[in-house]
């Protein structure tokens, strides 16, 4: 029986079905649109404040996040990951 070139007979593609199912089971495939930005908030208001331990990285109050969220959909980021810092002392 000469079977060369048969298999496979039959080809499962219920992974297949919908867009999100096949972006999620692609292979080798890293795009803009499979990341979350990292955004690290301050209490205030206008205030940018770098992170000495991450160069290029800045902590930036609420009323700027806009403009950081306009910044990641211009790259397609489609999510943030919103880090909160407070200033503020806390009750014990």
């Amino acid at each position: 029986m000469n079977q060369k070139g048969a298999f496979p007979s039959t080809r499962m593609r219920r992974m297949r079905r919908d867009d999100f199912s096949r972006r999620l089971m692609r292979e080798n495939m890293l795009t803009a649109s499979d990341f979350i930005y990292p955004v690290f908030v301050l209490d205030g208001s206008a205030r940018t404040e770098a992170v000495a331990s991450m160069p290029g990285v800045e902590r930036v109050s609420l009323d700027r996040l806009l403009r950081v969220a306009e910044r990641a959909v211009g790259l397609g980021i489609p999510a943030l990951a919103l880090f909160l810092l407070s200033t503020r002392p806390r009750n014990r």
